[in-house]
């Protein structure tokens, strides 16, 4: 019985790793999701009101390293010159949430933005349950018994309202609540202790500070396309290890070599073989060459007879990665 189990469970295996399509993994460059703040280039991040896990620094120090193909997307004024500025003005730091003041400010050290916001207490929740456990019933361990443990799981929580506000116009590019919320467990029998509330929300604050970046600059999101692997047609023997070369070629990244082999497959096939157009297609992509990928695209698309998935999620993604571009170009640019 137990050879059989053996055998069906390796029988699955198998076929379960052989039906995984060979993906390709890049990435692209999207734009910002707050597209207005590429207008305002020059910014500073002021103290936030009950900013006790320092959510205004940890943004600070995001947007100041933030650079995309080694530039840096934003100027970001010294938060020593904000608070002096602040200082000369007799002006407080909550008073910041006062749009009137922010402008003032703004205006003094020239930035043509500047981001505030206030920071809620961090909190804490704890439910306790049982888990079960199997040990053995006796020294030799020919019988298992079950039994439970005593556990406790405890959600940290933490959220900002944080703005940007215009110094020019005066008036907010924007505004959200944004909270993050992490989850622990501990029982009796594990030896990892749960986090303290200050160590829980200093990881929360992070997550923060990096969800707000990634809405005000360009970024990178990373793709893991499927290639097609087997053929469409009734290739030769030769044909089908022109496809299986290609394939190899592609995943160790040496896509030059590929594109030959998936070539000659095309002009062998007399160019009736979808399969060798969409991976180009998926070559073409990873390089970012992506008009060229679409050309390619297309032609797999023409010569599909019924629908092909990877095909039809293709043609939709090209475009929309040549429109990204094209967005993300505008607001380098302005």
């Amino acid at each position: 019985m137990n050879k059989i189990l053996v055998f069906l469970l390796a029988a699955f295996v198998s076929l379960f790793y052989t039906s995984c399509a060979q993906k390709v993994g890049f990435k692209v460059l999207v734009p910002a999701q707050i597209d207005r703040m590429s207008t305002v280039k020059k910014i500073a991040v002021s103290d936030f009101s009950d900013d006790r896990v320092g959510l205004s620094r940890k943004i600070e120090a995001k947007l100041s390293n933030f650079r995309i193909k080694d530039k840096p997307f934003f100027t970001v004024v010294s938060r020593n010159d904000l608070n002096k500025i602040i200082s000369e003005q007799k002006l407080q730091n909550s008073g910041l949430v006062d749009n009137k003041n922010i402008v003032k400010v703004g205006e003094l050290i020239g930035a043509q933005a500047i981001i505030s916001g206030n920071v809620s207490p961090a909190t804490s929740q704890d439910s306790r349950f049982y888990e079960e456990r199997v040990r053995c019933a006796n020294s030799k361990c020919t019988k298992l018994e079950s039994y439970t443990v005593r556990c406790i799981k405890r959600v940290f929580g933490l959220s900002a309202e944080l703005r940007v506000v215009d110094i020019t116009k005066g008036d907010i590019i924007y505004a959200q609540n944004l909270s993050k919320s992490s989850s622990y467990k501990h029982c009796i029998d594990d030896s990892r202790a749960l986090p303290s509330r200050e160590m829980a929300a200093q990881a929360l604050a992070e997550r923060i500070a990096s969800d707000f970046t990634y809405k005000l600059t360009p970024h990178y999101q990373y793709l893991n396309v499927s290639l097609l692997d087997d053929p469409d047609l009734d290739y030769t023997d030769s044909q089908e290890k022109l496809l299986k070369i290609s394939l190899k070629y592609i995943e160790q990244g040496r896509y030059d070599k590929a594109e030959k082999f998936l070539m000659d497959l095309i002009d062998s096939t007399n160019a009736k073989s979808y399969v060798a157009f969409y991976d180009l297609g998926v070559i073409k992509e990873a390089q970012g060459k992506y008009k060229e990928a679409k050309e390619y695209y297309q032609y797999a698309d023409n010569l599909m007879v019924e629908p092909v998935e990877e095909i039809n999620s293709a043609v939709i993604r090209i475009n929309s990665l040549i429109s990204q571009r094209k967005k993300t170009m505008e607001q380098f640019n302005r």
